[in-house]
């Protein structure tokens, strides 16, 4: 499992054209979804074999190299990862550092959390994984 960029001894991982770094996807459509432009399956197609197996993180820093295109910068993102398992405890730190470096803002103006399903549904039964995002944009001061 990959998941900002760090590889997560699990015996399950997200499928992907690229991938399949969940988090790393979700916060690149944040900002899409903040600029209007669709989400990151539109820029990046699985259609495109340049995309087969990517660096999610690259992706998301062209995401934010689009933004910055437009005078926008990142104030602040927050991501939430829902999954049974594995625990991601350990892992939130790193992170947050990996996430901050691609979108060009400290570490402390990113946040993960991780929850679990409780058992309860597709989640819970450990057999898929979610991720919510979101993104504080601004104009550039710069």
């Amino acid at each position: 499992m990959i998941l900002a960029g760090l590889k997560i001894a699990s015996d399950r991982g997200a499928e992907g054209h690229s991938d399949g770094d969940a988090l790393t996807h979700a916060l690149a459509d944040a900002i899409l979804g903040a600029l209007c432009e669709g989400d990151i399956g539109l820029h990046f197609p699985d259609s495109d074999p340049q995309w087969k197996d990517a660096d999610s993180l690259q992706l998301l820093a062209r995401v934010v190299w689009l933004a910055r295109g437009r005078g926008l910068e990142i104030v602040n993102a927050d991501a939430t990862i829902i999954l049974e398992r594995p625990k991601l405890r350990d892992y939130v730190t790193a992170m947050r550092e990996n996430l901050a470096k691609a979108i060009g803002v400290d570490a402390d103006r990113v946040s993960v959390k991780a929850k679990t399903g409780e058992g309860l549904d597709a989640v819970g039964r450990g057999e898929a994984v979610i991720v919510q995002a979101v993104v504080l944009l601004s104009e550039s001061t710069s």
